[in-house]
């Protein structure tokens, strides 16, 4: 397994596979014909159906800025390498064609080059799944925290450390921001809203609308473009956030206790994206949003003090019960559903934690057979609901 920093990614939204990741093939384009006077890019398969909405055009257009630039939304091309498939075109002044690559922008912010090994990340780790973590937890007596740190090197906790400072960041930002998120569709921002109290709620129903505040927070200032840690993507970026800073506002968890959370959802996200995929547009929401939760609630777990096998129960429960959530967000827009469905996640992450912790023990399916199940479950899905916008809401819902 490659490092975790590679599923924590620092940038800009509102989509990492759509957004950051074009944006950071095109700087590498770049880095290989500076020289380059004019550039074409065209976007296939989701890149090419919801890219307006995610605001891949712009992206790409910033980064050849000043030079002219030609986006093509291709959405007829089949047979593609991955759904999130884009081909970049350099040319000279006198209009030849200087050069042309392809790139595949595979969740989470990562990009390969086709038939390149530019943006292969070295393996850090010696384990392929959670069984194999979890029997070397066993046999050395230690916690997946101490696994990520004793693999990853001194600087990991500098690192998570600054992950979680730009976590709260987002978060403390996108609670004082009201208005509409851009777009036709009119979404007003809803997590400064949240933050009010109401009249008669009891303390239950005041701790989910805080929870949901955090995780509207970051999600609301994904939609706008702003700057997020994708965890393990931008579009599922506010669960993970959410759950921490509700726990450390809660408890007065320390940082150093949220930095061995962080590390802890880390490796799990990474199981997932080494064995299935993190992209919508390759295995629908449950790639995202459901390994976003299965992250936050083996947090949760390593706040709480849970056991190992508590720990992967959570993981495999969250991930379990959004097995076929389906990508399908209205106009290619990360708005609806996709805000309110971090907020929810938040709140499974929570019950997930505390469900495994209560019927610890009885566990009968492994966190690597439903990473197993929910990638197949993601390749059987209809195109339609794999962030396509042709099926699902975004076909149902029309704008008035």
């Amino acid at each position: 397994m490659k490092s975790i920093k590679e599923l924590y990614k620092i940038g800009k939204g509102p989509s990492s596979s759509h957004t950051m990741g074009p944006e950071r093939a095109a700087r590498n384009f770049l880095s290989l014909c500076p020289q380059a006077e004019r550039f074409r890019a065209v976007l296939y398969g989701s890149l090419a159906h919801t890219g307006k909405g995610h605001l891949t055009d712009e992206a790409v257009r910033g980064v050849f800025a000043p030079r002219k630039t030609e986006v093509i939304f291709d959405c007829e091309k089949k047979d593609l390498p991955h759904p999130n498939t884009m081909e970049l075109f350099a040319y000279r002044g006198d209009g030849s064609l200087l050069l042309n690559q392809t790139y595949l922008s595979v969740g989470g912010g990562s990009i390969c080059a086709l038939g390149d090994k530019l943006f292969q990340e070295p393996e850090i780790y010696p384990f392929r799944n959670f069984e194999e973590i979890r029997r070397y937890c066993t046999e050395e007596k230690c916690g997946l925290d101490d696994v990520v740190f004793r693999y990853e090197g001194d600087d990991i906790k500098e690192y998570l450390r600054m992950i979680w400072r730009s976590m709260k960041a987002t978060i403390e930002c996108g609670l004082t921001k009201t208005g509409e998120l851009p777009g036709e569709l009119h979404v007003k921002r809803k997590a400064a809203t949240l933050c009010i109290e109401v009249a008669g709620e009891g303390e239950t129903e005041r701790e989910k609308r805080i929870l949901s505040s955090y995780a509207f927070a970051t999600a609301e200032e994904n939609a706008g473009g702003g700057r997020v840690v994708t965890a393990p993507t931008c579009g599922a970026s506010g669960v993970l956030p959410a759950v921490l800073m509700y726990l450390v506002k809660k408890y007065r968890v320390s940082e150093e206790t949220v930095i061995s959370a962080l590390a802890v959802a880390g490796i799990v996200g990474n199981v997932v994206k080494t064995n299935a995929s993190v992209s919508g547009a390759e295995a629908g929401c449950q790639a995202e949003i459901g390994t976003a939760t299965a992250m936050a609630t083996a947090a949760v777990c390593r706040i709480s003090g849970y056991t190992l096998e508590e720990t992967e129960y959570a993981a495999e429960i969250a991930l379990e019960h959004q097995l076929g959530l389906t990508c399908d967000p209205i106009c290619g827009y990360v708005q609806i559903p996709c805000i309110e469905r971090n907020a929810v996640a938040a709140m499974r992450a929570l019950d997930g934690a505390e469900l495994a912790h209560v019927l610890a023990g009885t566990r009968k399916i492994s966190f690597d057979l439903i990473v197993k199940t929910m990638y197949e479950t993601g390749k059987d899905l209809s195109e339609r609901y794999r962030e396509t916008s042709e099926g699902g809401l975004a076909a149902l819902y029309k704008i008035r």
